[in-house]
């Protein structure tokens, strides 16, 4: 493993999801809020997940792989993710807000990524952190730093789809009839 870039790395995405979290949050003349405290829900998720998988990844050996290529496949995965969320957050543009609500002229995105996947942002970060336990190596990691966050973001997509719903009824309906929901041929 190479501690210090993944120290580097992670710092990068610690930082973008933070700025994320500032500067793309909803505002009063949005037209629905319906969070939830999913994001709230998130955050705690993985405040509490990602330490506690880093500690007890160092303390107890269960390693994914004897491989030495595996952390470096968590690297890139960290970052690969990191690019695809900030895609999808660029397809969206104006209407993508880290906690969930319609803008006034909110529309359907359907292009991009989103012709094929319903929450391809939900996807990069899921990579992300899926990377983050493979970059330790660790079924650890994986069960403590993963598996809690994809909880999370299960129930945030649920929260989402359901607003979605109620805004858009039929169109968005159809919309998840012709799209998977956040993996390509599986879910």
């Amino acid at each position: 493993m190479h501690p210090n870039l993944h120290l580097f790395i992670a710092v990068i995405w610690v930082t973008s999801e933070i700025l994320l979290s500032r500067l793309l949050r909803s505002s009063q003349s949005d037209k629905t809020r319906a969070d939830k405290q999913s994001l709230r829900i998130i955050w705690i998720t993985i405040m509490i997940a990602l330490p506690l998988a880093h500690f007890l990844s160092w303390q107890l050996s269960w390693p994914i792989s004897t491989s030495a290529l595996v952390p470096d496949i968590g690297l890139g995965l960290i970052v690969a993710g990191m690019l695809f969320r900030f895609t999808a957050i660029y397809t969206l543009g104006r209407y993508f807000t880290v906690d969930v609500a319609i803008r006034a002229d909110h529309k359907i995105v359907k292009s991009g990524m989103y012709r094929y996947l319903r929450h391809p942002s939900y996807l990069g970060m899921l990579i992300s952190f899926f990377g983050n336990a493979l970059a330790f190596n660790s079924w650890i990691a994986v069960l403590i730093g993963f598996l809690p966050v994809l909880g999370a973001v299960l129930y945030r997509m649920k929260i989402e789809e359901e607003l979605l719903i109620s805004n858009f009824g039929q169109e968005y309906l159809d919309y998840k009839k012709g799209t998977w929901r956040l993996i390509p041929f599986v879910y």
